[in-house]
């Protein structure tokens, strides 16, 4: 079975424009050109389809997503990892209403409010499985620890700087500059020193953070914000710090 571009643009909410700028990129390619030039499009490219349209809502730019679809050749498990992510965000937000619904009701009845129950699903917490099966419990033990001892002050500030630095990278990345160029090895070394305010940055540390920007569309999408290709920056630009320097 097979559909034409313009059946596909309307089931996907896209346009036929937009599928064809994703064929020039190289993310979707029609499975057929028809004899009157019309692109077709079969079941398995209405799944990769799927997945750019999912990594476009993580935040992700066009070329990290083709980055992302190069390195996962099954697309089994590629979904697999989309739902994970997906349902992981469907529970934090329901956490995070049924938090703000709590604090509405007692604010209108005029109910003492507790810090669990506003806080809900805004705690960084839960990240505590994956840090401590990318780094070890011992690592996550000790970020918490040193998360849980900062005042509201010292941990916005730690925000601010964390920020402050991706805008950086991103500014670069819209001038074009390169990984190893002075400009941004300037910036990786602010990088590497705000990751040193929580542990010690070996290369291996920092060249695996490096990569995980890129693979994981979470940390992807939260640099690409500040301008398309950062994320792939940052990673090139700590790589080369750390083979330098660590």
């Amino acid at each position: 079975m097979e559909w034409s571009i313009q059946e596909i643009a309307k089931k996907a909410g896209t346009t036929s424009r937009t599928l064809r700028h994703y064929g020039e990129l190289g993310l979707l390619e029609p499975s057929r050109i028809g004899a009157n030039g019309y692109r077709y499009y079969d079941q398995a490219a209405l799944v990769r389809l799927q997945r750019v349209l999912l990594l476009r809502e993580l935040g992700l730019s066009l070329p990290a997503i083709a980055e992302v679809l190069e390195g996962q050749r099954d697309p089994a498990a590629a979904l697999r990892t989309h739902l994970l992510l997906l349902e992981q965000e469907r529970e934090r937000i329901g956490r995070q209403i049924a938090a703000v619904r709590t604090t509405l009701h007692k604010t209108e009845k005029g109910e003492e409010l507790m810090a669990e129950e506003v806080f809900d699903g805004f705690d960084h917490t839960q990240y505590e499985e994956e840090v401590s099966r990318r780094w070890g419990r011992d690592a996550y033990e000790k970020g918490d620890r040193w998360w849980r001892s900062l005042s509201a002050e010292e941990k916005q500030d730690f925000m601010d700087r964390q920020a402050d630095i991706a805008r950086a990278f991103g500014d670069a990345a819209r001038d074009g500059l390169a990984a190893d160029s002075d400009e941004v090895q300037a910036i990786a070394r602010r990088h590497v020193e705000w990751l040193s305010s929580t542990t010690t940055p070996t290369k291996q540390y920092v060249t695996g953070l490096g990569r995980m920007y890129v693979d994981d569309p979470r940390f992807t999408a939260h640099y690409d914000k500040y301008g398309e290709g950062t994320a792939l920056l940052v990673r090139d630009a700590i790589t080369v710090y750390a083979e330098r320097n660590l």
